[in-house]
């Protein structure tokens, strides 16, 4: 359970509204499972050490396999006693952990994730215009501070290079060169 035993009313409907709009966002490449407010639908790991993040998307073609935990944050919910608590332990597990928060809470979760050395594969932040809630990529971890994710990239990389080929582009210095050693030739 969250340290946060109590959320504000307004807080936690606002909460459990952005990790419904991210099921929807999801739901069309993943299987989205949410646990909103106290519920625990959606566990990553085992009965005996299972947690409960917001969301957990699971890879419908690759046997279930768990291809991102996400938790989302509120004004109140991003402190130490909540990096501590979850984040730490999010971070230490085998799937990718994305963080979402508020857009004045951005610099924190940072600084945060940074002190308790949380290994945060991506922080994207939120707000309202209007009725409407907007996500926002605000930090990505390099491919390298993740070995299980590193792999994957690696592969694309690898499949986009051998796909196309390119001849490298010739300095302008040679192509400048040339015209002068015509003009000399004739002379």
């Amino acid at each position: 359970m969250s340290p946060i035993l109590v959320r504000p009313v307004r807080e936690q409907l606002e909460h459990d509204r952005i990790i419904r709009l991210l099921q929807t966002r999801f739901r069309r490449r993943f299987d989205a499972g949410i646990n909103p407010g106290a519920e625990q639908n959606a566990p990553v790991g085992t009965s005996t050490s299972a947690i409960y993040p917001d969301l957990v998307l699971t890879a419908p073609d690759r046997g279930k396999k768990i291809a991102a935990i996400i938790e989302v944050e509120t004004v109140e919910s991003v402190n130490h006693l909540e990096a501590l608590a979850e984040w730490v332990n999010f971070g230490k597990q085998r799937p990718p952990f994305h963080l979402y928060v508020p857009t004045q809470m951005v610099e924190v979760a940072k600084q945060l994730c940074t002190d308790h050395k949380v290994p945060v594969a991506e922080i994207h932040s939120y707000h309202a215009v209007g009725e409407e809630i907007r996500f926002v990529p605000v930090y990505r971890a390099p491919s390298d501070s993740r070995p299980h994710s590193a792999a994957p990239a690696k592969k694309t990389a690898a499949k986009a290079g051998g796909a196309k080929k390119s001849k490298p582009a010739k300095p302008a210095a040679r192509r400048a060169a040339k015209p002068a050693a015509r003009s000399s030739k004739r002379k």
